[in-house]
């Protein structure tokens, strides 16, 4: 078991139960850079130039962080054959669509009128965070810079996922530069989502309102606000229009369906608001396409995908307090100890401890139900609230056993 707990307790490999700041293989390659949407990689003596599918945080100084994850496609024939790039060149559900006039919504607004409006209640979300290559290496820290909208008057900030992933602190800046701390409250990794609520008692500036993404066709015009490139350039505005609905994107092995615009987006504008002529969100910002030749491609996920997520992201997450990681079947097959979610780490008087949950344990089971990955535990704790018991199945030194965890905010 030592060597075992020495191959998982490698730092990049480690993923925390609460913050998961997993590297998600792309179809190619997974690359983390904090700047740049140009690299070339060598393979088999050759070099091939790369697009890439970019996930829009800025990062601000140090390496990369798991919040500016890039993922690389090949710009070349081969490119030419996968589904991203067939999505790309053409619409997903094809369908003739008619272009829509400024005018196509009664009471519609003026660019200045919508930036009015909705610019008070895009907030800029400054991360911070540290990581270490290796155990050996000292650790590093990073600020990141993404958006967020706000969603209610109790200071509830609507963003993306891949903005807070692995963030150690987090703060809010409104639009008058007043920056106050916040938390993360909850958050949904398939959809790239999350909900940060403001710590400081201060009145919100605005609040947001939903719009309906489905009432959107292809040329309505939309506006773009957030804070591309950081703090400095602080409630940014760009306009365009829808290019195209359902838009199927693959970002890592996850699989999105999305708005396409062409309203300049960039990084920094993660978590931001995509606005309909009435000056309702319709979209929240997320991610673009670069590279040499590319332009005006950004994608947002819809608003009516958001919105009836939003009551169980405004609920504080469970923390069971761990690290840990998935035992591949691999793993399994060489250690002979069964597949399940290897504890690497358990914080002081968290409810794992409490639990009796111990660094080497092997969980089977949570709450009656097989799991394999952090993820399958998060799933399954995200249908539960504080204070509800739930049993653990164990597989510790040879032998299976039971232990009972009651669930903490």
């Amino acid at each position: 078991m030592d060597n075992l707990n020495n191959e998982l307790t490698k730092i990049e490999d480690m993923k925390t139960e609460e913050f998961a700041p997993e590297s998600k293989s792309s179809e190619f390659y997974d690359y983390k850079t904090p700047k740049g949407f140009k690299t070339k990689y060598k393979r088999k003596g050759k070099i091939f130039s790369y697009i890439v599918v970019g996930l829009i945080c800025s990062v601000v100084g140090g390496a990369a962080s798991t919040a500016a994850s890039l993922y690389l496609l090949p710009k070349s024939n081969f490119f030419k054959s996968t589904p991203l790039y067939q999505s790309v060149a053409q619409n997903t559900n094809a369908q003739n669509f008619n272009a829509s006039p400024m005018s196509s919504f009664k009471g519609s607004l003026s660019v200045a009128d919508i930036a009015k409006k909705v610019g008070p209640a895009v907030v800029g979300v400054s991360v911070k965070s540290s990581s270490q290559r290796n155990m050996f290496s000292a650790p590093t820290e990073q600020e990141g810079m993404g958006s967020g909208i706000i969603i209610n008057e109790d200071g509830y900030i609507l963003t993306n996922y891949h903005v807070i992933n692995g963030a150690d602190v987090v703060s809010v800046i409104f639009n008058n530069n007043q920056e106050v701390p916040a938390k993360i409250i909850n958050y949904d990794s398939s959809l790239d989502l999350a909900v940060i609520q403001v710590t400081k008692k201060v009145k919100m500036p605005a609040v947001a309102e939903l719009g309906s993404s489905k009432d959107m066709q292809v040329g309505d015009p939309v506006v773009a606000i957030g804070n591309p490139l950081g703090k400095e350039l602080l409630g940014s505005v760009t306009t365009g229009v829808i290019s195209s609905l359902n838009r199927e994107i693959s970002v890592g092995d996850t699989k999105q369906t999305l708005l396409q615009t062409d309203a300049a987006i960039n990084p920094g504008n993660s978590g931001g608001a995509l606005v309909n002529s009435l000056g309702q969100v319709i979209g929240i910002n997320s991610a673009k396409i670069g590279g040499d030749g590319v332009e005006g491609i950004g994608f947002a996920i819809p608003i009516d995908i958001v919105k009836p997520k939003i009551d169980s992201l405004l609920k504080p997450i469970l923390k069971l307090g761990i690290s840990a990681r998935e035992i591949t079947p691999d793993m399994a097959n060489q250690y002979q100890i069964p597949q399940g979610v290897y504890v690497i780490g358990v914080q002081e008087f968290s409810a794992a401890e409490k639990s009796g949950l111990q660094v080497g344990d092997v969980i089977l089971k949570f709450d009656g139900k097989s799991v394999k990955s952090v993820d399958d535990i998060n799933k399954i704790k995200s249908e539960h609230k504080a204070g509800d018991e739930v049993k653990l199945d164990i597989y510790r030194n040879g032998k299976n056993s039971t232990l009972k965890l009651k669930l903490i905010e």
